[in-house]
């Protein structure tokens, strides 16, 4: 299986198949079979692809149930500092993140449960980034998490001074004070080999 699991219960590395010759290269980026036989049963409505360049930081964003959207990310073009973290209520890795870098080189992908707040920051000197995602974008049940927490620990790998922020997520709550309504439920989350 080309799944690679991570310290986190349901996140997991996406790593396809890459056939390469003197013409190229071929890769399956998503197939359903394959993920349902990991076990994840996701039904992506709505792809969305940003560019940006370098230290522009997104996130930490997610938005609330019954809006919430899981996601398969990856880098088309660059390289970015991609971060999971997990905000289900009850989960052992409640407040844990994950990080990875992603690039088109590499060509790793994430998937990101529902109940993770996700950002990412692009360390190349641009970047353009895809994603899938199971549920369509709700501007009320829209949320994020401060990228700057102490609580959280997290290294973005760029100089303070480099990053690019928007407004929006200059102004996000802390991790403690964020909207939250999701709880942890271990069953959907069974390893399936």
């Amino acid at each position: 299986m080309p799944f690679i699991d991570t310290h986190i219960s349901g996140l997991f590395i996406f790593e396809p198949k890459v056939f390469e010759d003197i013409r190229g290269y071929f890769f399956e980026s998503f197939n359903e079979k394959t993920f349902e036989e990991k076990g994840i049963n996701t039904n992506f409505v709505q792809d969305n692809q940003s560019k940006s360049s370098y230290g522009v930081l997104r996130g930490l964003h997610y938005q609330l149930n019954p809006f919430a959207q899981a996601k398969l990310v990856r880098v088309i073009s660059g390289e970015v500092l991609d971060v999971a973290l997990d905000i289900r209520n009850g989960s052992s890795t409640f407040g844990k993140h994950f990080s990875i870098i992603l690039s088109a080189e590499n060509r790793k992908q994430l998937y990101i449960p529902r109940g993770f707040a996700h950002g990412f920051v692009v360390l190349s000197e641009t970047a353009e980034f895809f994603y899938k995602c199971d549920n369509f974008y709700s501007k009320e049940n829209d949320a994020g998490i401060i990228y700057n927490d102490n609580q959280l620990q997290i290294d973005w790998k760029i100089p303070v001074d480099k990053l690019n922020i928007s407004d929006k997520d200059k102004n996000l709550p802390l991790f403690t004070d964020a909207r939250n309504n999701f709880e942890f439920d271990s069953l959907a989350y069974i390893d399936i080999e």
